[in-house]
């Protein structure tokens, strides 16, 4: 798991609030081995954050690669979360330092990447997410993560470098260009996107498990040997559905969507 940096001179290190504190109290239990249960939104609208918020969920990421929201929207949602106190990471396809900076300024608690097979992609990631020296964000106060300016500048650098954002890097193909512990080596969290990298494998979904199990397995290992927390998606939060993934020791679990919880709803409704 990376250093979080220190702050900077001159400045106390202020109380953890808003997203800061949120990003402690996350970054705590995926260290001291606990597991955090959450889901991606698909759907745009407060409505779903204020569900998830009431039904207890640890996190939540906004997915910004398998649905039809745009970054407005997102930004929204973000901002709603925050002002609820739940943390809600974004899922992105790609490395954008402009958009990760503004969804961050919107209240994200952190980014999840995907489709990661470079350490040099989580490397980009970690630079678009922090300010200077440990990374080349742009910095404004003009947002709700900074409180809009109120606690000045050296406090909100000083609560940034104390509890910077949570970085996941998404592992869901056969191979990757570099070795595994390389790709996690600037990650919170190793995930294992499990459809996709079933896909890769070419695996149907009747097939013997073993060669994603034996994946999923390597990124465990990468994950232990780094310090990064072993993450996953799994349709249901079964223990047969964990164990079929390899994701029974999952510390940070994203379990289906909003999407296909309403699905499954809206199904046992018809009969």
């Amino acid at each position: 798991m990376p250093a979080t940096g220190s702050a900077p001179s001159g400045a106390d290190a202020p109380p953890p609030g808003g997203v800061h504190r949120s990003r402690r109290r996350l970054r705590a239990a995926l260290r001291g081995g606990g597991r955090l249960v959450g889901t991606f939104l698909k759907l745009p609208g407060p409505d779903v954050v204020a569900l998830a918020t009431q039904a207890g969920l640890d996190f939540v990421v906004v997915d910004l690669e398998h649905s039809a929201l745009d970054e407005r929207t997102a930004a929204d949602q973000l901002r709603f979360a925050a002002a609820l106190g739940l943390p809600a990471l974004v899922r992105v396809p790609a490395v954008d330092p402009g958009q990760v900076n503004r969804l961050l300024e919107a209240g994200a608690v952190g980014v999840q990447l995907s489709t990661v097979r470079s350490g040099a992609e989580v490397g980009a990631l970690r630079a678009a997410s922090r300010y200077a020296p440990h990374g080349r964000r742009s910095i404004s106060l003009a947002h709700p993560a900074a409180g809009y300016g109120v606690g000045g500048l050296d406090r909100y650098l000083a609560a940034e470098a104390a509890d910077p954002p949570l970085l996941v890097a998404q592992i869901e193909t056969a191979t990757t260009e570099d070795p595994l512990p390389d790709l996690l080596a600037d990650a919170d969290v190793g995930f294992v996107g499990t459809t996709d990298l079933a896909v890769s494998l070419g695996l149907a979904g009747t097939d013997d498990p073993t060669p994603l199990l034996r994946r999923t397995g390597d990124v465990a290992e990468a994950a232990r040997e780094t310090g990064a927390a072993l993450g996953g998606w799994v349709a249901d939060r079964t223990a047969e559905a964990l164990a079929r993934h390899g994701l029974t020791d999952a510390g940070y679990l994203v379990v289906g969507s909003d999407l296909q919880l309403l699905g499954a709803g809206l199904r046992r409704l018809a009969g």
